[in-house]
Formats: structure tokens, C-alpha cells, sequence
């Protein structure tokens, strides 16, 4: 369904490139969820676990981090072409914040790396290592998808994002085959996707960097740091199950019974709508933002009600899917040694749901140009799910409902924050073509 009927009631065009990102979107989730599924038979609970932490790492600190500059370069180059105006300082100017963030973020995994390789590594220096060269090709990998964005080259982008996916579960599937059944090549594979997938990505293109005039700091935004401090903490909240059940696991757990590579494996297919509602947002977002600038409140309210509940009417159906089939799900894809129990599945695909619904509000607040109370919601998610954690003892259930209790307060405090604008008679927003172009990111990985 076309979101855009939600709101408005009538059909109306996608933005521009959603079906060649939708094309690469569907082809990265079905191929990365191979990737997870061959790796698991090949390295079973025990081996898998620390790769399924180094892979929710991964998509916690690198589209935390550069989804916003991707965005802002996207928006920023798409409004001097509309100009007709050359972006390469801008693309330069771009490429040296994120290089200086990538740099940083090496360094303090360095740094970090006696804490982080007996908790969350078991000791593996080859993941940590894995995680280091991450962070530089996914800082590349987005700041190019900004750049193909920004000049509409939205076919190379869709390849990127399909290549990308593709080319790990290839070489997954190549060191399976010949018998590796060691942890550490897997985890180079997750940090060398994306270098060789921006490379096969814009092989053919020309003209992407042209002259023009200088670039201030300013032209990528006085919000990217709202943007930065949102994109890092939703992502966190939706991936701090997996750094809580290593953590806190006991020897035994973390032995044998690889809770940790268990617990990732029930979280994504448990969040397998959430995945697919990042196709809603590239229709979502302009949407929402063409209402609200037109200070439309009562349209923009009565088509964000009518969105909130087909979300609400589709995590309930995943939930109790979740609840009913899905150990059999898990265990038909990863192998019986991954089995968690109905409740297990019942508890995170609600709690997948209630943060879809999260995302969605927030979507409402973005639109509403008020970054702040999007940063207060997931800050306020986050710090529930600690307590919550916190204050129980069995593993799994304090994990399970510390994401629950969590995406809950996020949501609560969203919807709160989205009321009391609408009922000021908030509408500020950045014009449509802003917006447009931070419609086709896609923060949530399987």
C-alpha cells in the first residue's frame, strides 16, 4: 500500500528513485538474512555469538554516525543542482567531516580494545579488526551514496545498496562451502562489503564531483548534530538487546549455548516488518513535511492517525505470528542448536512493533522540524531500557522486556511531543526538495 494514500487519500507519485533504492532495499534483506543464516550453520551458537555482536555493532555506530551526513550531503548537493550550481566543495568539505569522525571512531576502538575484546569479543582481534576497517568503508560507502543521491543517480545508489548484501552472503557462502569454521573471515567479509560494493557501484559514473563555490559548514546543516544524536540512539535502542545478552551472559551461556548469536538471530526475524517499513519512509516523510509546511494540521493529523494505525494493526499480526511460528522460523533458517522459546519471539516482535511505531512518530517530529524532541524520545527509550534491564535477573525476559519497556517510552514520548506541536499550531518544516532526499535513507539493517 502507498503510504501516501494514508494521508492524503488519493494516489500520488513516489518520490524520485524509490523503486531503484526499493529494488536494492529488497535485495539487501533477503541476502543479508542469507548471509546471517549460512554463517550460523557454518560457525554454529558458541562461534556465531561474537559475530552477531560485531554485526549489531556495526549497524549501531555506522549509520548512527554517517546516515546523517549522507543525508545532509544528499540534501545540500540536490539543492545546487536544482541551482544549477556545482557541489564539489561541498562533497570535499563532506568528505573531511566524515573523515575525521571515521578516524576518531578508529582510534577509540583501538583504544577501547581491552574492555572490548574479552566482553564482546571473545577475544577475537580479528573482529575487532573487522569492526576498525567498518567504520572506513562504510564511511565511504556513505558518503558516496550522499554524493549519488544529491546528483539523482539513484540506479547506482539502488546497486550499491544490493551489491553490498550480495557480495557478503557470495563470500560467506565460498568460506562455508570450503569448510571455514572459524569466526574471524566472517567478520572481515561484514567490514570489506561495502568498499568492494561502492566500487562496483559507481564504475560507470562521471561528473559526480563538479567546481563551484565554496562551501561554509553551514550548508550541511545546523541540525546534523540532532540528526547525528537521533540516528546513533534509535539505532542503539534497537540493537542494545544484543550488547546486554553478551554482557551479562554468564561462561556457560556465552559457551555452549551462544546466547548472544541466539538472541540476534530471534531479534531479526522478529523485526522483519520493521525492516521493510523503511520502504513507508521514502514516501513517508515528504509527505508529512509538504502537510505541515503548508500548515495543513488537520490533514497532516487525520493522515498521520490513519498511518499509526495500519502500523499498530501490522505489529500486532507480526507479533502474535511471531509468538505462534516463530521458534519454527528460527530454527527452519539457522538450525535447532538457535531455538528460543514463543515467549521469546512474542516479546521482541512486539517490541519490534511498538518501536515501528516509534519510527513513525518520529518521522511526524522530523517533518515538524523540531529535532530536538526526536533526540529526547530515543534518550528517554534508552534510559528505560537500562532500568528495566537492570532491575530484573533472568536473562532473556530482562533483555526482551527492557526493549519492550524502552520502545514504549520512546513511542509515549514522541506521541506526546507530536501532540503538544499540533495543538500549538506547530508547522514549521524544511521545504519538500529538503526533505526529499533524507526519504531514501534506510537506517535499519536485519
Amino acid at each position: 500500500m502507498d503510504p501516501r494514500k494514508l494521508l492524503e487519500g488519493r494516489s500520488n507519485p513516489l518520490p524520485e528513485g524509490t523503486l531503484a533504492v526499493g529494488a536494492g532495499l529488497i535485495v539487501s534483506g533477503v541476502t543479508s538474512y542469507g548471509f546471517l543464516a549460512i554463517s550460523a550453520r557454518a560457525l554454529g551458537p558458541e562461534r556465531y555469538a561474537p559475530l552477531g555482536v560485531l554485526w549489531a555493532l556495526t549497524y549501531v555506530v555506522c549509520p548512527g554516525v554517517f546516515l546523517p551526513l549522507e543525508q545532509e550531503v544528499g540534501r545540500a548537493l540536490s539543492s545546487r543542482r536544482a541551482r544549477g550550481v556545482g557541489g564539489g566543495p561541498l562533497i570535499h568539505r563532506a568528505a573531511l567531516a566524515g573523515g575525521v569522525a571515521s578516524a576518531v571512531l578508529i582510534a577509540v576502538t583501538a583504544g577501547t580494545a581491552p574492555l572490548s575484546l574479552p566482553h564482546l569479543f571473545d577475544h577475537k582481534v580479528l573482529l575487532l579488526a573487522a569492526l576498525m576497517v567498518s567504520l572506513a568503508g562504510y564511511y565511504v560507502e556513505f558518503l558516496v551514496r550522499g554524493v549519488l543521491s544529491g546528483n539523482g543517480r539513484f540506479r547506482s545508489y539502488g546497486v550499491i545498496l544490493g551489491a553490498e548484501a550480495s557480495l557478503r552472503m557470495v563470500a560467506c557462502a565460498g568460506l562455508a562451502v570450503v569448510g571455514i569454521d572459524t569466526v574471524g573471515p566472517y567478520g572481515v567479509i561484514i567490514g570489506l562489503s561495502p568498499v568492494a560494493a561502492t566500487l562496483l557501484g559507481v564504475r560507470k559514473e562521471r561528473n559526480l564531483v563538479t567546481p563551484g563555490p565554496d562551501a561554509p559548514w553551514s550548508e550541511l546543516s545546523s541540525a546534523l548534530g540532532y540528526l547525528l544524536a537521533g540516528s546513533v540512539m534509535a539505532q542503539l535502542l534497537v540493537n542494545a538487546g544484543v550488547f546486554a545478552v553478551q554482557v551479562l551472559a554468564d561462561a556457560e551461556e556465552k559457551g555452549k549455548h551462544g546466547v548472544a548469536g541466539r538472541f540476534l538471530n530471534g531479534l531479526i526475524i522478529a523485526r522483519i516488518p520493521l525492516f521493510m517499513f523503511q520502504a513507508v519512509q521514502a514516501a513517508l516523510l515528504p509527505k508529512l513535511a509538504h502537510l505541515a509546511g503548508a500548515g495543513r494540521h488537520d490533514d497532516f493529523k487525520a493522515g498521520l492517525r490513519r498511518l499509526l494505525l495500519v502500523v499498530v494493526a501490522i505489529g500486532s499480526l507480526a507479533t502474535v505470528t511471531a509468538f505462534a511460528i516463530g521458534p519454527f522460523v528460527v530454527t527452519t533458517m539457522f538450525g535447532k542448536d538457535f531455538r528460543l522459546s514463543h515467549t521469546d519471539l512474542g516479546y521482541l516482535a512486539a517490541a519490534s512493533a511498538v518501536y515501528m511505531l516509534a519510527l513513525a512518530l518520529a518521522q511526524a517530529l522530523i517533518a515538524l522540524a523540531n529535532y530536538p524532541r526526536v533526540v529526547a524520545g530515543w534518550a528517554v527509550g534508552l534510559v528505560v531500557f537500562v532500568i528495566v534491564t537492570a532491575l530484573s535477573s533472568d536473562l532473556l525476559p530482562r533483555v526482551e522486556q527492557g526493549f519492550l519497556a524502552g520502545s514504549t517510552a520512546s513511542a509515549v514520548m514522541m506521541a506526546w511531543s507530536v501532540r503538544r506541536l499540533l495543538s500549538a499550531g506547530a508547522g514549521k518544516a524544511h521545504a519538500p526538495e529538503e526533505i526529499l532526499e533524507a526519504s531514501h535513507q534506510l537506517p535499519i539493517e536485519p
